[in-house]
This record gives structure tokens, C-alpha cells and sequence, in this order.
């Protein structure tokens, strides 16, 4: 699933290619993935203006000129490409005024694209209680720590994926920062010393934005809007590698359980 750095990538693109542009036409080829009937949606959206892209967690929210917003999830397959090719996968279409094309594909369907208000968008974000952003500067070591003192029985790495937590971490990076900071994914928040914490900060703090830098891992489906792979992969240390050579101790091999439902990559010797 595109976690911050690959939802970031594609805000970003999206912000380059359609900010400001208007939409002539939206066809809607797969109904199942809009919350309103096909006829309704495209009555709403055509002829407005694409006035802003966010990202908030791993959603993407693309906000119109009439006060209605697209509220998007794009889950394990779902990408958008600029003026990519149609395919099977392909389930709306977006059709601007200058003759570009976004496409939104999802080859299993588990994504989801909501149109809502402002105020619908608004009440929905706060029900889902999502925590900090990690790389605001609010973000800071203090406020770190201050929220890790109320979830003390929970483990480092589930807690990071947690988006109640921290916003838009997931499985990938969470490995990651447990790796950089040389700290168990299975250790509790209460046997963390000092150092260890504020390492775990420091490597969300570095990796995120290194990660974004090289538009993010295609670990799985995803692409950016221009269909091109993330470049991040070769610079992940711990997922993936099981059973390969440790990058950093040159001792141990990376070995592989399953923690709170997923799969989690760690060298037991340097991770304590």
C-alpha cells in the first residue's frame, strides 16, 4: 500500500500537471469506486476548477472550485496516471479543458474515490482522528515523546503504523526506522531509553524525505502519475532482505516475523 512518501510523490505531480485547470468531463467506467451514482458525480465535477491537492495521511484530496472534493484512497493497487494508456485496470477518466488526461486505475478494486462537500470533508478527517504529520514542523521530538508516554505497553513498530499515532507511516518505513535506529520492531515503548527514542525521531525525520526525494518504493503496484517506479528500493536496509547479509553489521542475516498481522524484517544483531 503507497504510504506518506509515494502519496507525497503523487500530490506533488498531481499539483504540477492539474492545479488550476478545469474538467470538461469525467467518464466513469467502474461505478463500484464513487459514492455517488456515475451521472450525479460527473453533473458535480464537470466544469469545475482543480484549485488544490493535499495529502493527509495516505489520503490524497483533490479540492474543487464549487466547495466538493475528491477524497482518495488508493489501498494496495490503485494509482493515477497523466495521460497514461487505458487498460482493464482503468476506472474513471478526467478529462481537462488544455486536452490532458488523468486516469484513475485500481487493478483489484479495493481503493476508493469519495466526493464530498467541504464540510463532509472536514467532519470525516476528524473522525478519523489521524494523528501528527511527521514531517511538519510541529512534528517536533518533544511532542514525540509527550505521545509516546500514553502508549507505553505498545510495541515501537505496530505504534508507528498506528495513523492514530503518527500519520502515514505503514509497513515499509516502519521497518526502516526501526532498523536506523537500532531498536527491536517487537520492543515495548516502555523499555526505550533516551537515545533509542530519540532515534527512532531522527529516522523518520531522515528517511521520509529521502524517500519522497527518490518518489518513493515500488515495493508493489505502484507508480507515479507518470507511470515510472519509485527509485527508493535500493536504499532500503531491512525490507525484503530476509535472510540476506545484514548492510550494516556484516554479521548476522536479516531475519523475518509476522507482528501484529504483517510481515516484519529486522537483524537480530543489531537491533536490540
Amino acid at each position: 500500500m503507497p504510504e506518506l512518501p509515494e502519496v507525497e510523490t503523487i500530490k506533488k505531480e498531481l499539483l504540477e500537471n492539474i492545479k488550476g485547470k478545469k474538467i470538461t468531463d469525467v467518464k466513469i467506467i467502474t461505478p463500484k469506486v464513487i459514492n455517488y451514482s456515475p451521472r450525479k458525480f460527473v453533473k458535480i465535477i464537470k466544469g469545475t476548477v482543480v484549485k488544490n491537492i493535499q495529502r493527509r495521511a495516505k489520503l490524497l484530496i483533490i479540492n474543487f472550485t464549487n466547495s466538493y472534493n475528491l477524497l482518495v484512497h488508493l489501498k494496495l493497487t490503485g494509482q493515477f496516471l497523466y495521460q497514461g494508456k487505458i487498460s482493464s485496470a482503468t476506472h474513471i477518466i478526467f478529462i481537462f479543458q488544455d486536452g490532458g488526461k488523468l486516469l484513475y486505475n485500481d487493478q483489484r478494486k479495493f481503493g476508493y474515490i469519495k466526493l464530498l462537500t467541504d464540510s463532509e470533508l472536514a467532519n470525516l478527517l476528524a473522525k478519523a482522528d489521524f494523528g501528527p504529520e511527521p514531517l511538519e514542523r510541529n512534528f517536533t521530538l518533544d511532542a514525540f515523546k509527550e505521545t509516546l508516554t500514553r502508549k507505553k505497553k505498545s510495541k515501537i513498530k505496530p505504534l508507528l503504523m498506528n495513523q492514530k499515532f503518527i500519520a502515514g507511516i505503514g509497513n515499509v518505513y516502519a521497518q526502516e526506522i526501526c532498523f536506523y535506529a537500532k531498536v527491536l520492531p517487537m520492543k515495548e515503548v516502555s523499555s526505550l531509553n533516551q537515545k533509542e527514542i530519540r532515534n527512532i525521531y531522527k529516522g523518520i525525520k531522515e528517511i521520509l524525505p529521502r524517500a519522497i526525494e527518490y518518489k518513493g518504493s515500488s515495493v508493489d503496484t505502484y507508480l507515479d502519475i507518470y507511470g515510472n517506479k519509485g527509485k527508493f528500493i535500493p536504499f532500503l536496509k531491512v525490507y525484503g532482505r530476509e535472510g540476506k547479509q545484514c548492510l550494516r553489521c556484516k554479521k548476522a542475516k536479516i531475519k523475518k516475523i509476522t507482528l501484529a498481522g504483517r510481515g516484519t524484517c529486522f537483524c537480530p544483531n543489531c537491533q536490540r
